[in-house]
C-alpha cells in the first residue's frame, strides 16, 4: 500500500495559477463525465484509435490527439480524481513556480502524451479507453524529484492495519512510488485498470525533460523552505 502525501515544507512566493487551473479543469471535466457519462466514454482516448481502419468517432492522428488531450482530464471516479488531485496539489505548485507558468503547462502535456504514448506500446494499442491524469502527474514527479529531492513530504504510511503521519524525504517518497508503479506494470495483466506503464513512462519522461524548461534567467529561488511543526 502506497504513502499518501499531505504536504511538502516548500512554500511558493506567489500564485501557481496553472496548477490550480488544471485542478479546476479536472474538477469541471469530471462533473460534466458525471452529467453526460455516455458521452464521456465515447470522447475518450482509445489507443486502437490510432490505427487506420478505426469505426470509432475519434479515429485518426487528429481526432486521436484530441481524445489524448482531453483524457488527461477526464477521470474514471471520484477516488481517482482526489488521488491525482491530491498528488498535483502537493508537487506541482513548486514546480510550476521554479519552470513558469507557460513553461510548466508545456511540460505537463508533454509528459502526458509521452506517458500516453508509453501506454499504448507496452498494451499493444489496447481498444480500452485510457482516462486519467496520472500520466502527466508523474512527469510532475519526475521534475520534482530532479529539482526538490532534498525537501521533506509529510505522509500518511500505513503500517499494516495502521496508519500514522510522518515526514519522509522527498526523494525516498517518490522513490517508493516509482517501484511501486514499476512492479505493477511487471505483474498487471492486459486488462488492469491501472495504467502504470503510463506512471513509469511519465516520471522517467519528467526526470529527462525538466531541466530543458528551466528558463536560462533564474533569478534567485522562488520557493522558500519552512519547518514542519
Amino acid at each position: 500500500m502506497a504513502m499518501i502525501p499531505l504536504r511538502d515544507n516548500l512554500r511558493t512566493l506567489r500564485p501557481t495559477i496553472v496548477n490550480w487551473s488544471i485542478i479546476g479543469a479536472c474538477i469541471a471535466v469530471f462533473l460534466w463525465q458525471l452529467d453526460q457519462p455516455m458521452l464521456g466514454v465515447e470522447r475518450a482516448f482509445v489507443p486502437r484509435n490510432l490505427w487506420p481502419g478505426s469505426t470509432h468517432p475519434a479515429k485518426g492522428l487528429v481526432a486521436a490527439s484530441a481524445a489524448a488531450l482531453l483524457s488527461m482530464f477526464m477521470h474514471g471516479g471520484l477516488l481517482h480524481l482526489a488521488s491525482n488531485m491530491l498528488f498535483l496539489w502537493v508537487f506541482g505548485d513548486n514546480v510550476e513556480e521554479r519552470l513558469g507558468r507557460l513553461r510548466y503547462l508545456l511540460f505537463y502535456i508533454t509528459c502526458g502524451l509521452l506517458a500516453l504514448a508509453a501506454h499504448c506500446v507496452m498494451t499493444g494499442f489496447s481498444d480500452k479507453p485510457v482516462v486519467g491524469a496520472s500520466g502527466a502527474i508523474a512527469g510532475v514527479l519526475g521534475g520534482y524529484w530532479v529539482l526538490f529531492r532534498g525537501a521533506r513530504i509529510r505522509a500518511l504510511v500505513p503500517l499494516v492495519i495502521i496508519w500514522f503521519v510522518t515526514d519522509v524525504p522527498a526523494w525516498f517518497f517518490l522513490a517508493a512510488w516509482f517501484i511501486l508503479q514499476f512492479l505493477a506494470g511487471l505483474t498487471a495483466g492486459p486488462d488492469s485498470p491501472v495504467a502504470s506503464w503510463a506512471h513509469v513512462a511519465g516520471f522517467v519522461a519528467g526526470a529527462l525533460l525538466v531541466k530543458h524548461f528551466l528558463p536560462r534567467r533564474f533569478k534567485g529561488p522562488r520557493v522558500i523552505k519552512i519547518e514542519f511543526h
